[in-house]
């Protein structure tokens, strides 16, 4: 199979070269990701400016068959990708990770790494986030074995529409071993989510800090799985329609 490995943190990240290395094993591995850091860019496109685009020999040597990275956000990796790098390739999948921190609750409309992958679904391609928590004592490598099982397994018992799968790692797996939970998104705000200060000449500065706070962490949401060890697996749609409760 052909897959599409992208994130929000960058091309040099080690959860992405933990995916690369991952995948190469039994796929044809294609990466297109950003140039530096993008956290927190959700969906958003670059307009009205050029992005560069540069060939990644390096980030090939390690398993990719084409890597690219782009001065740009996630989405647009993705998006330039499909539609313009690769337009004439059928990709199975469009894999966006391994990020460094949670994807959690209401935290999905933010994340780059969740937008990038809407990207790929939106393409009409499966998609899948994949996160981990900051400081975990699940690594990379580990992480990508357990993500990549679970993709291969959805691709395979996959319908003809095509999914899109938020997974998120637990700071350690319960009892050792990596344990699925179907979940539904949570419900998270921050508190004193800004920061403010000012410099010698007067200037207010905002900087966003905050501590998570969350109002629906219910057994079946994906902030309860994780606090209890799990791999929290949340099927998304990108569909916004509001519909009529009759």
């Amino acid at each position: 199979m052909k897959i599409l490995l992208t994130n929000d943190d960058g091309i040099e990240a080690a959860g992405i070269k933990a995916l690369i290395k991952i995948f190469a094993e039994n796929h044809e591995v294609y990466v297109c990701a950003p140039l530096s850091e993008q956290s927190g860019m959700s969906h958003a496109l670059t307009v009205r400016r050029r992005m560069e685009f540069r060939r990644r020999s390096d980030i090939e040597k390690l398993g990719a068959t084409a890597a690219w990275c782009v001065d740009g956000t996630p989405a647009d990796c993705v998006k330039s990708f499909l539609e313009s790098i690769c337009a004439d390739e059928k990709f199975a999948a469009v894999v966006s990770g391994i990020n460094s921190g949670h994807n959690l609750a209401t935290d999905v409309i933010y994340s780059g790494t969740v937008g990038a992958a809407r990207e790929g679904f939106m393409h009409g391609v499966n998609a899948f986030a994949l996160s981990c928590a900051y400081d975990s004592k699940i690594t990379f490598d580990e992480a990508a074995v357990v993500g990549a099982e679970y993709i291969t397994d959805a691709l395979a018992s996959s319908a003809d529409a095509p999914i899109f799968l938020n997974i998120n790692f637990p700071w350690e797996f319960a009892n050792g071993k990596a344990k699925r939970a179907n979940t539904v998104l949570g419900r998270r705000d921050y508190l004193n989510a800004y920061r403010v200060e000012s410099d010698a000449d007067g200037k207010t500065y905002f900087s966003v800090h905050g501590t998570a706070y969350d109002f629906d962490d219910g057994e079946h949401t994906d902030v309860f799985a994780v606090k209890q060890g799990r791999v929290s697996v949340t099927s998304l749609t990108a569909d916004m329609k509001k519909y009529l409760i009759r």
